[in-house]
Parts: structure tokens; C-alpha cells; sequence
């Protein structure tokens, strides 16, 4: 029996999540995420791994393996990093069985990434750095609107007449919203085409991939943006591609539960040197 600890350090948020892997299904045994807002991210991580521990009932010595991913390499106690590609991929796989791509909105930027059932990244296209697909741009456009980021998706979806913005540059988007807002664009109208925009961007990352049909995981900070999902699964019907977007409660962990399960796989790999080099 093999316990794994995977840490995910994003822009906004630090994900832990510990997992039982076994002969059989991996089991997982405990999970948390704080929100940055200033604090350090190496000592959020820290709370993260005995936050995990403590859930679980298990001590740091009882951990085989702890591996990082996102912005994480610096972290001193972790046993192994992994590409945040590859632990999205693998996390997303585990959420959701079945999935042939992983979207990954997250703070600063999005990816789409094209997957086998394994979860093995097939091929994979990233958002500028500028481009307005973004947590941190629509959490500046909720403060702007004065509306809590818990309110964005309902309020998009109550929308009846959606006023279109740019999807090229975060600046450029924001000038939109206040010019809109100075022409009396109603708040859900301003929201939903803040959502069709970042559709729009994301449905072109993954056509670029190469995906034809299947199910695409939304992962990150945005997974559980109602108002953004719908204008995905619209955008996907727009532009007539085969593929049904879907979320999960645990999506923001997919990061975290990928850099466990890789680090269970290579904790495995290192046990079997000696065997090797024995016979």
C-alpha cells in the first residue's frame, strides 16, 4: 500500500490531496485548498500537506511519495515536481473516466489539452499571457461590477440580450466592460459576454488540439462557473464541435490529484531498480 500527497501551486489558489493507492482503485483519503490573497504560497503548502495528514490520520513518516506541481518546484520537503500538463491530465482522467480533454482555466491563463484514457497528454494549446480567458480578469471585472465571484454564473445565465467584448487582450476587455457600463449595459448582459468571449477562445484551444468528439473536463479555478460552462456548451454547438463540456465538484483538484497518482506511479518505478539490478 502506497500513501501519496500531491500539491498543486497555482496563481490563486494551493490544492492538496492525499491518496491510498493500492492493487485496486486509488483511494482518496483527504483533500484541501486555500486561496493565496497575499499569503505565501510555500507556507500555505505546508498547511496544505498537514491539513491532508490530520484529516486522514496519518503522520508525514506513513507518506511514500509527495509530489508538487504548478508553481511548486521551490517546495523543500516534496519528494518530486511534475509538469502541471501532465498532472491536469491525469487528475481530469481520474474526476471524470472517459474524458478525451482537460480544460484548465485558471488565474492568469487556459489550456486545452487532448488526452488519451490514460490520461497521457496527446497534444495540448495554451491562452496568451494577455488574452482575457482568465480567473484573475473576471474576478477584476466582478469587483468593477461590485458583484461577488459566487454570482457571476447565475447572473450570466439571466441574461436576455448580451453585449459582446473583445477576447484578444485583457485590456482591451476591460475598456469594454466600461464603456458598457457607462452606456447603462445591464450587469447580466456585461457578464454574459465576458462568458461567450472566454468561450470562444477556449472552443478554438481545443479545435486547435485536434479533438473531434468526445467529453472535455473544465479544471481550475473557473470549473464551477455555471455562466461560463453554458457559454461553452453553446459555443460548442456554434462552432459544431462534437464535444460535450462538463465540470465536476472536486475540478479544482485535478491538479493536486494528478501529481499524487504520477507520484504513486514513480514511487513504484523507483522501488523496482533494486529488483532489476538484483537479477
Amino acid at each position: 500500500m502506497t500513501y501519496t500527497i500531491g500539491i498543486d501551486i497555482g496563481s490563486g489558489a494551493v490544492k492538496s490531496a492525499l491518496f491510498r493507492v493500492g492493487n485496486g482503485e486509488p483511494e482518496w483519503l483527504a483533500k484541501r485548498c486555500e486561496r493565496i490573497r497575499r499569503r505565501d504560497p510555500m507556507t500555505l503548502a505546508q498547511e496544505g500537506r498537514d491539513g491532508v495528514l490530520e484529516d486522514a490520520g496519518l503522520a508525514i513518516d506513513d507518506i511514500d511519495y509527495l509530489a508538487t506541481t504548478g508553481e511548486g518546484e521551490n517546495v523543500k520537503f516534496s519528494t518530486g515536481h511534475f509538469y502541471s500538463m501532465t498532472t491536469h491530465a491525469r487528475g481530469g482522467v481520474f474526476l471524470h473516466p472517459g474524458a478525451n480533454a482537460v480544460v484548465d482555466i485558471g488565474a492568469l491563463n487556459g489550456r486545452a489539452i487532448y488526452v488519451d484514457p490514460r490520461g497521457k497528454v496527446l497534444s495540448y494549446k495554451m491562452t496568451s499571457q494577455c488574452a482575457s480567458g482568465s480567473g484573475q480578469f473576471l474576478e477584476n471585472i466582478a469587483r468593477y461590477l461590485g458583484v461577488a465571484v459566487e454570482e457571476i454564473g447565475a447572473l450570466s445565465q439571466s441574461s436576455k440580450n448580451p453585449e459582446k467584448c473583445s477576447s484578444i487582450c485583457a485590456v482591451l476587455a476591460e475598456t469594454d466592460v466600461i464603456n458598457m457600463v457607462s452606456r447603462g449595459i445591464a450587469t447580466p448582459d456585461v457578464l454574459k459576454g465576458i462568458h461567450q468571449s472566454m468561450a470562444s477562445r477556449i472552443v478554438k484551444l481545443l479545435k486547435v488540439t485536434g479533438i473531434k468528439q468526445g467529453t472535455a473536463l473544465i479544471t481550475g479555478g473557473l470549473a464551477l462557473d455555471s455562466g461560463l460552462l453554458a457559454a461553452i456548451q453553446e459555443e460548442m454547438v456554434n462552432e459544431k464541435v462534437n464535444v460535450t463540456a462538463v465540470n465536476h465538484p472536486d475540478s479544482i483538484y485535478a491538479g493536486a490529484i494528478g501529481a499524487a497518482l504520477w507520484g504513486a506511479f514513480r514511487h513504484a518505478k523507483l522501488n523496482e531498480l533494486p529488483e532489476r539490478a538484483a537479477a
